[in-house]
């Protein structure tokens, strides 16, 4: 019997490699896609430059159209294509773009592997249904690496990301962590574990500060970072650019290859977890440490140390009953309140007194 002869590995690899940088049009039952071939997956997946939708039907042309308009926008506003927007004054973040699994790939796994504490982020497009990983971002404290998930696919969690993200003793560092465990899961079975998540704690302090008040909405990375923080309007930018446009042209994300400022964009909204993390749990821990200070304070009183039993509530525990009233009370005063009792956080009155005398 015959069988049938099949290329070696090293031929189709030269195959497909000349394959590259050809331009291809791939027809679909109403749409007629071309673009250059950038790369070819291990699953023979292809990765176009250069694209262009042509649709037979009026609507979609005039859809298309708006998209490239978006594109065109947000590429001369934001991605340097302008030659008049000059951002000299932008800070970079030093960052590292992994795109293939082999070089950079490997000694950026080994490194991450050796933090206790990481900072997490992601980019995705299409709606909550169908949404794809595009871009993968992990912050450590010299930096940011940004991975190309929707180039490499699964392979870069199956040699060794899952490892980390999975790791119960890597703290990870997220701002709303839920998108990028919805997407991990769903697309590649990946379970996040450990999480820091920035905007939990904000809504935690908010709740603690106001007395036990809920605010009516949770604060974006950007307000997150102004507040507690107390970062310049400059090192905000990059992180103002990346939501905006998330939400006017979030094909972006799905663009390659990438602008080289969009990549400093991604690599400047993780660049500040770390340090957040920290200053937001000094925070959470304020009513400890006034306990602990009570506590020292009661030692030195000897004739109240006597009296007390070693198991005895200290008087001074149950004033942090009083704090949350006088914290309440500030809160009615500072905010205004919806109909389902939050507190609006754009109603905030900085002209009262301050939320630190109460403390």
């Amino acid at each position: 019997m015959n069988r049938p002869v099949m290329a070696s590995s090293s031929e189709e690899c030269r195959f497909l490699d000349d394959l590259k940088r050809n331009r291809v049009r791939i027809s679909l039952s109403d749409t007629q896609i071309s673009g250059v071939i950038q790369r070819i997956s291990q699953k023979k997946s292809l990765i176009l430059q250069d694209v262009e939708l042509n649709s037979s039907a009026n609507q979609d042309q005039l859809v298309n159209e708006e998209h490239k308009s978006q594109l065109h926008s947000f590429r001369k506003k934001i991605l340097g294509d302008d030659d008049d927007d000059d951002d000299g004054d932008e800070e970079r973040v030093s960052y590292v773009v992994i795109d293939e699994l082999h070089e950079k790939f490997g000694p950026a796994v080994m490194h991450i592997q050796q933090q206790k504490v990481i900072g997490v982020g992601a980019d995705v497009f299409g709606p909550i249904a169908q949404e794809r990983l595009c871009w993968l971002q992990v912050a450590t404290k010299k930096v940011v690496y940004l991975f190309d998930v929707l180039l490499l696919g699964g392979q870069v969690f199956k040699n060794g990301l899952c490892m980390i993200l999975e790791n119960p003793h890597i703290l990870k560092v997220a701002h709303d962590c839920r998108c990028i465990a919805r997407c991990l899961r769903a697309e590649f079975r990946v379970n996040l574990t450990n999480v820091f998540d920035t905007q939990v704690a904000d809504l935690m302090l908010f709740y603690s500060e106001t007395g036990g008040f809920l605010p009516d909405r949770v604060s974006s990375l950007q307000e997150v970072l102004r507040l507690h923080l107390k970062l310049p309007a400059a090192d905000l930018t990059p992180v103002c650019s990346k939501e905006r446009h998330r939400k006017e042209c979030p094909e972006v994300w799905y663009a390659r290859p990438s602008p080289p400022a969009l990549m400093n964009i991604m690599a400047a909204s993780v660049s500040h977890l770390l340090p957040l993390r920290l200053v937001l749990l000094d925070a959470l821990m304020s009513d400890y440490t006034i306990l602990v200070d009570a506590y020292m304070s009661s030692y030195h009183n000897q004739s109240l140390h006597i009296e007390q039993s070693q198991w005895t509530l200290p008087a001074e525990v149950e004033e942090l009953l009083c704090v949350r009233q006088e914290r309440m009370d500030w809160a009615a005063r500072r905010y205004s309140l919806t109909d389902a009792g939050l507190l609006r956080r754009s109603s905030f009155n900085p002209h009262t007194d301050s939320v630190s005398e109460i403390r």
